[in-house]
């Protein structure tokens, strides 16, 4: 497995799965020890968050020139207009805010072995658009602007693990994409690295076994989305002489032995690769989708309505974007102003699964998004605020929304409440849930829709501008269900 000494060799992208699975002795996990630790630095860290008019906002304005809200720096991000022509789906020309960010952040997780047994660097963080304020985090969660010094506060703890700068072991390292629907064009590097040096402790981190963090899945709103894109990214097929060691975890035949059988690249596919991403290309090669830069105050044009307190659309969907003012005591700087997106209503993400020839698959679509950086991108069954839909013609209902509102408890496998990206949206929580339909469940209605082994999605993880965020979080969330707990 290279030099264990601190070098950067990166491993096999199997030597990186049996560890993360395997490396925890396979004990069973308790959760509780941890939920305390957050309460507690949650109750240290101090987090307030008051909403402000547009003109109050320090060193944020409206730039002349084009309208769009903008530090004065330059840097951070911008609120700006889009205008977005498709040929595809229910609305197919329209203008809308986006968040311009350019610039490519870190999302960062360091790993050590202790006694044998692999640990994870989290951090509880807190971010000004966080349900519960503190969030498990990875290691590191920096834009450039942050970890360049552009808010002139004190230095990002850790980056010299990311940037070459201290000695580390890269076990995984891809651009991926944001929210496409609210971001232009977002990038961010996930990474983990190892590490064989000896940390420095800080209160806000703690070493986590991978199934601790796994575990804490389970529970609301607690591993925020940034930790859960990085956590998706870990491959996850092993070596093919220690299937049998993982397998012999779980009771044969459950669903969590199902489902880590196609984790790990045990089953048979319904569709091969290749087949796969020809099914991918021949979409982004017909699908019509064209995006141009407009001055923000064309938004008006699409019903929008912007007013110094905030702005939304006419009809009370999508989302608002307001200013906030935040202070808090344990951050690069203790005090900033900043605009905020708030979405309308919850999402529903949800991934339908089913047993093919003896292999757990999974229903993905292929979904544009009006930000996003290559046509489409790899989505869940169901991608949606389903009050956005509530006055459109049947034929462009989501496929499969109402199956998913209406399944029985008996067939779902995983059910819970995870925040967005604190950092810039605010109180956003989703639903994600992971179903299994009967054999004979038939998706050939939709042919925007394919089956995939979960082998063959966390194979794709492993490039960019495939997969999206919220197929990356239920990733995450599988990983969970085939994780043992002890409560």
């Amino acid at each position: 497995m290279g030099d264990r000494t601190g070098d950067r060799t990166i491993p096999e992208s199997s030597q990186t799965a049996t560890r993360f699975l395997l490396g925890d002795g396979g004990i069973p996990t308790a959760t509780a020890e941890t939920h305390d630790w957050l309460t507690r630095n949650g109750a240290e860290q101090r987090l307030e968050v008051a909403r402000v008019p547009f003109s109050a906002m320090d060193r944020w304005s409206f730039q002349p020139e084009d309208g769009r809200l903008a530090h004065e720096s330059g840097r951070f991000f911008s609120i700006e207009g889009l205008h977005v022509r498709t040929n595809f789906g229910w609305r197919r020309d329209w203008i809308q805010p986006i968040i311009v960010q350019p610039e490519i952040g870190f999302l960062g997780l360091i790993v050590k072995e202790f006694d044998g047994v692999l640990h994870v660097l989290a951090q509880a963080k807190a971010e000004p658009g966080n349900i519960n304020a503190v969030q498990l985090s990875p290691t590191l969660q920096a834009t450039r602007s942050n970890y360049t010094g552009v808010h002139r506060g004190s230095k990002v703890r850790f980056i010299e693990y990311f940037n070459g700068t201290r000695p580390s072991r890269i076990l995984v390292d891809v651009l991926q994409s944001e929210q496409g629907a609210w971001f232009l064009r977002k990038r961010n590097r996930n990474m983990v690295v190892e590490v064989f040096d000896d940390l420095p402790e800080h209160p806000n981190f703690r070493w986590l076994t991978v199934a601790q963090l796994r575990a804490m899945l389970h529970h609301d709103n607690v591993v925020n989305m940034d930790l859960r894109t990085v956590l998706a990214c870990v491959p996850t097929a092993v070596e093919r002489d220690r299937a049998d060691d993982v397998l012999a975890r779980l009771p044969e035949g459950s669903f969590q032995a199902r489902l880590l059988h196609s984790f790990i690249g045990a089953g048979t596919p319904a569709n091969n690769m290749n087949s796969l991403l020809s099914w991918i290309s021949d979409v982004r090669a017909r699908r019509e989708f064209v995006q141009r830069g407009r001055p923000l105050p064309d938004i008006e044009r699409s019903g929008w309505i912007r007013r110094d307190d905030g702005i939304e659309h006419e009809e009370k969907k999508y989302f608002d974007v307001f200013g906030v003012t935040v202070a808090t005591s344990d951050r690069e700087v203790n005090s900033w102003m900043q605009p905020l997106l708030s979405p309308a209503n919850n999402g529903l993400l949800a991934l339908l699964v089913k047993d093919i020839g003896g292999t757990l698959h999974a229903l993905v679509q292929l979904r544009t998004e009006a930000g996003g950086m290559d046509v489409a991108e790899l989505a869940p069954t169901v991608h949606c605020q389903p009050d956005n839909y509530a006055d459109a013609p049947e034929e462009f209902r989501p496929a499969y929304v109402d199956y998913v509102l209406n399944v029985p408890r008996s067939q779902v496998r995983y059910d819970a409440w995870h925040s967005e990206e604190g950092g810039r949206f605010y109180r956003n929580e989703n639903r994600y849930m992971l179903i299994e339909v009967p054999a004979d469940f038939d998706a050939s209605a939709a042919p925007d829709h394919r089956w995939m082994t979960f082998d063959q999605i966390t194979y794709l993880l492993g490039h960019s501008h495939y997969v999206n965020i919220h197929v990356r979080s239920i990733i995450a969330c599988a990983s969970a269900v085939y994780t043992r707990t002890a409560g």
